[in-house]
């Protein structure tokens, strides 16, 4: 079978499914957490003052609260055990700031719990990250040397896999922070029920969206990567 050079390479053509998807969840996760930025919630507190008073709740008064630069840079470190937060999610009162902030709360009640999806992600970071950064050099490498870089091609494809695995894991343990910070929002009065929680919802849901996509582009990134491993076998 004939292969095709890198620049017409039609196998792109299997990642056009979830770079649209990856445009729409971040033009999804822009206007929904810009909506609901401009929406006050009722009870007035601020995202530093939620995440504090849950973490304080959770019996995880250990782990600190401090600001980070960036925008939607938000993120628990379970390293530090340090919960950081952007200016806006930190100071802000919205219900996108108070879902932010309750969100990455139940980041750091997972670590505390030690949730089995959090644990086993945390585990293959390393490799995955490995995997990330090698796979493609020694998978195109191998390419070039024709059957001689068989190996490589394969040893790419396999260390691809622990990326893909590690996306694919991030789903649960994302959508169960989001869980938590719904039911510790509206159980402990931080929002109402109605329009503030389903408010909240919506900027967490466009959120998890992005993770979609980028699951959705590893799979179909693995997927090009053994068609292109079976041209060559084929050659």
């Amino acid at each position: 079978m004939m292969f095709f050079p890198f620049y017409i390479d039609p196998t792109y053509m299997l990642l056009i499914p979830a770079i649209i998807l990856a445009l729409y969840a971040q033009a999804k996760v822009q206007s929904t957490f810009q909506r609901y930025s401009r929406v006050r919630a009722s009870s007035g507190v601020t995202g530093a003052q939620v995440a504090r008073s849950l973490l304080d709740k959770n019996h995880l008064s250990h782990v600190s609260v401090e600001i980070t630069p960036g925008h939607l840079t938000d993120h628990y470190d379970p390293r530090t055990k340090k919960l950081r937060l952007s200016s806006e999610i930190y100071h802000g009162n919205s219900l996108a700031a108070l879902g932010v902030a309750a969100h990455e709360t139940g980041h750091a009640a997972q670590h505390a719990q030690e949730y089995i999806p959090l644990n086993l992600r945390n585990s293959i970071f390393p490799v995955a990250r490995f995997g990330s950064n090698l796979a493609f050099p020694l998978f195109f490498i191998g390419l070039l040397f024709g059957e001689g870089g068989s190996f490589l091609m394969d040893l790419g494809i396999i260390l691809f896999s622990f990326a893909v695995l590690f996306q694919v894991i991030t789903l649960p343990v994302e959508f169960n922070a989001s869980k938590r910070a719904l039911s510790m929002l509206e159980g402990d009065g931080y929002l109402m029920r109605g329009g503030e929680i389903t408010g909240a919802r919506k900027v967490l849901n466009a959120a998890a969206l992005t993770y979609l996509a980028a699951t959705a582009m590893a799979l179909l990134q693995l997927l090009r990567l053994i068609v292109l491993r079976g041209h060559r076998r084929n050659d």
